[in-house]
């Protein structure tokens, strides 16, 4: 049994299959395996919490895991210290959710292009169709991760509590989620996955982009996305298009669209779940 794993902070989408590309089990979902949020401790505890996982922990040959959190040598061998701990005959793979991104959405394993995530939270990486190239290193949630679903959700609070929403977006947002002060600092600043809880705000703006300010919100925060992270590729943006792996940027289609034509990128592909593409990739290399 082969595991590929997608992992970002908020869930891991698992998928098992055969040598041949078959599904196995139905598809697993656990909450998020960041290793820069998460503990060992609570790393092994969230996979062996999953009954599926624990019944055929002994039958995995393979496991390969795309994980936000792991683009560092310390986040990789956590996860793969936690992982072996579980799969105990397991070869085991652990990179970074970018090349799990990158495999989804290129059109060949050849492609060169620069290829983005927006989803809880957010990166941009230029892949020559060999090697990844990262011109930022990214700091978290706190200090980067534009465009992402936890910068949305930070945005929205922000503008609800700074008075800066329309009155009909205000009364909407407040009857959709729990706004009062101490309970939102709890999550934020006592709960685990704080990121994760900021981006749960998000879909707020799918569901009313209707309004005026949802739209501007949107492709402003698009544009800073693309100020500070697509253009550190401009060199290569007139050859190569630019695709885009995740849920903020599934549903945000048109404004990226709209940003790009605007900043002078040629918008690739949209993948919502990387996993799926991912397992004709390993397939093919274990053949």
């Amino acid at each position: 049994m082969i595991l590929i794993v997608d992992s970002g902070s908020t869930k891991s989408d698992w998928i098992a299959v055969d040598k041949n590309g078959k599904q196995i089990l139905e598809k697993l979902r656990t909450k998020g395996l960041n290793p820069e949020i998460l503990t060992l401790k609570k790393l092994k505890k969230t996979i062996k919490k999953n009954e599926v996982l624990k019944t055929h922990s002994k039958d995995v040959s393979h496991v390969f895991f795309y994980g936000a959190g792991c683009g560092t040598e310390r986040g990789k061998e956590m996860v793969d210290s936690a992982l072996k701990e579980v799969f105990v005959n397991a070869d085991v793979k652990v990179e970074e959710d970018t090349m799990a991104a990158i495999y989804s959405t290129i059109n060949h394993e050849k492609e060169a292009a620069v290829v983005c995530i927006m989803g809880t939270g957010s990166n941009c990486s230029y892949y020559d169709g060999n090697t990844l190239h990262q011109k930022v290193l990214s700091l978290g949630y706190i200090l980067m991760d534009d465009a992402s679903g936890n910068y949305f959700g930070k945005q929205l609070i922000r503008d609800y509590y700074f008075n800066q929403m329309p009155e009909d977006i205000k009364v909407a947002f407040a009857g959709k989620y729990n706004l009062e002060a101490d309970y939102i600092k709890y999550n934020i600043y006592k709960q685990p996955n704080p990121n994760a809880y900021l981006a749960n705000f998000a879909e707020f703006m799918f569901l009313n982009k209707d309004s005026e300010y949802v739209l501007k919100l949107i492709k402003d925060g698009i544009r800073i996305f693309a100020k500070n992270m697509i253009l550190q590729y401009k060199e290569h943006l007139d050859t190569v298009p630019v695709h885009f792996a995740g849920s903020i940027a599934y549903f945000s289609q048109n404004e990226i669209k709209e940003v790009a034509e605007e900043m002078g990128f040629r918008v690739g592909n949209f993948e919502r779940r990387p996993i799926e593409g991912l397992v004709a990739f390993h397939i093919k290399q274990l053949q």
